[in-house]
């Protein structure tokens, strides 16, 4: 796919009520693209023009959820002008672009890829977990909270410029959980893509289907992201991440965890 059908391809992941609703011009001049362009996109799909693909977007609005970019309008407008200054206006986007991402990772996430994910990872003999640039603390976490259930956890952190040969320590019965987000870490994607290549089960914590890191996994967990800047939080990805953690200790033997975080087995004890 083209850089400029990659673009296109984003925005209409992240705006698929715009797509449903606007003109052709309308939409091209927000996804920073020409008209001709949205046409030949559609057409690579095998529609006849951009028009055709549009309808299935507008059959999907009338059943589907609100989309991201819907909720943090609908949150500003409720939320939004309870801040005073400045300092708390930038705390209140914050926190409305939190809950919105949070409500959206409720409607995103399916309980077969919950429960499939977790079935790996409790069958793993040891869990090797990979997450750099903005992904780090995420991946920095599951080690910590995995390891603190007795799980051998390998965290390829690359200190001395050696992740990859780390990754090459992976065999049978392992599995690979890899957190990126945009912009993807290239080493992350090298390295999901050689563990695919090997036939290392791969558990991807990623921001879209579109992501270099779906195409090779063997669960995709998405959590949809809107347009990136620089203070992008993590609160949905960390909440995931809990998720993923309490499901797989929900199918652990009882006792072989130091404490457990999952309802109705006792709480994590806090270290």
């Amino acid at each position: 796919m083209s850089r400029r059908f990659q673009q296109i391809a984003r925005f209409v992941v992240q705006n698929p009520n715009d797509v449903a609703l606007d003109s052709v011009k309308a939409i091209s001049a927000t996804a920073g693209v020409q008209p001709s362009t949205l046409v030949r996109f559609a057409q690579s799909f095998g529609y006849g023009g951009f028009s055709d693909m549009q309808r299935v977007f507008q059959s999907r609005l009338l059943t589907a959820a609100p989309s991201l970019n819907d909720r943090l309008s609908a949150l500003r407008r409720e939320l939004g002008g309870r801040a005073g200054g400045t300092n708390l206006k930038a705390l209140s986007e914050l926190v409305i672009g939190d809950i919105a991402a949070l409500q959206h990772l409720m409607e995103s996430i399916t309980e077969e890829s919950l429960a499939d994910a977790a079935r790996l990872l409790a069958k793993a003999r040891t869990i090797h977990i990979i997450g750099q640039l903005r992904a780090y603390p995420v991946a920095n976490y599951l080690r910590y909270v995995l390891t603190h259930l007795r799980r051998d956890v390998r965290l390829l952190d690359g200190a001395g410029g050696l992740a990859a040969e780390q990754a090459q320590l992976m065999d049978e019965g392992c599995v690979l959980l890899a957190v990126s987000f945009r912009f993807y870490a290239r080493e992350v994607i090298d390295i999901v893509e050689a563990a695919a290549k090997r036939g290392i089960p791969i558990v991807a914590l990623t921001d879209s289907q579109l992501s270099p890191l779906a195409k090779h996994a063997t669960v995709t967990l998405e959590v949809p992201e809107g347009e990136f800047n620089f203070t992008h939080s993590l609160a949905a990805p960390m909440c995931l991440a809990q998720a993923i953690v309490i499901c797989m200790t929900n199918l652990l033997p009882e006792g072989s965890a130091a404490g457990s975080v999952a309802p109705g087995r006792g709480p994590l004890k806090p270290r």
